[in-house]
């Protein structure tokens, strides 16, 4: 025990200094915080690697207490001090932002904005597609994707971007207050899926005075046009990644 405690205050003392990590140290660390020891040793990015620990910790399905706990032992061992609050919010992002992305591939709303998900979103152009396939495209209503993009503000204005989007959300569904499925593909643009029909139109144009009559002055007014829906999946699949890119 002696010989571990003088290893481990060796490289508490030294940090900075990319040096290896005794086994008896690697062995006393964690699950999962390997890479977090090694870079308190070696002086590297260490939140980068508290990331990465979230992730992975969140997909095995451990809870944010028992991963900050692990936090905490990684650094009492290696550097003999509490995690700084970088690392403690590199690691409880990452662990959340995995845990919502899981929750939005296994529900139809995201739970945060009541918006339909893109997984979700996908899985109604995919029976769409599977209807076209089935009984041909005549036969099948034509949709479209309404896409409402505003544009991104500074990232010091999130809280603001994230209101803003709260009541694009609540115009898109004054106008489409159907049977259409409204969703997120980004944190900056909705999407609405609809049938094409003769009323369409006229809802593009209500829904752009609602937009401009909302925006506040000086801010910059979303955008709002329409994408067709292909007919076969691979195609559809591919409009739907283009626009989920930011």
């Amino acid at each position: 025990m002696g010989l571990f405690a003088t290893k481990a205050t060796r490289a508490a003392a030294t940090p900075g200094k990319s040096q290896e990590m005794p086994e008896s140290l690697r062995q006393s660390l964690p699950a999962r915080f390997e890479a977090v020891g090694e870079a308190l040793l070696a002086g590297t990015d260490v939140h980068a690697a508290c990331a990465v620990v979230g992730r992975d910790l969140a997909r095995d399905g451990i809870d944010l207490s028992e991963a900050l706990h692990g936090l905490r032992s990684t650094f009492a061992l290696v550097v003999r001090r509490e995690p700084d609050f970088d690392s403690t919010e590199a690691l409880g992002v990452a662990w959340s932002d995995e845990t919502l992305g899981f929750l939005h591939q296994v529900s139809c709303e995201n739970p945060l904005t009541g918006l339909a998900t893109l997984a979700h979103l996908r899985a109604r152009v995919a029976e769409i597609n599977r209807a076209a396939e089935e009984y041909g495209a005549d036969a099948v209503p034509e949709h479209v994707l309404v896409v409402i993009d505003q544009p991104t503000y500074h990232r010091d204005e999130s809280l603001n971007r994230a209101l803003t989007m709260a009541r694009l959300a609540d115009r898109a569904r004054m106008v489409f207050a159907g049977a259409e499925t409204i969703g997120e593909a980004t944190p900056s643009r909705l999407l609405v899926l609809a049938e094409r029909n003769e009323t369409l139109g006229n809802r593009i144009a209500v829904l752009n005075d609602l937009i401009a009559a909302g925006t506040p002055v000086g801010r910059p007014t979303a955008r709002v046009w329409i994408e067709g829906v292909p007919t076969t999946p691979a195609a559809s699949a591919a409009v739907l990644d283009e626009l989920a890119r930011s």
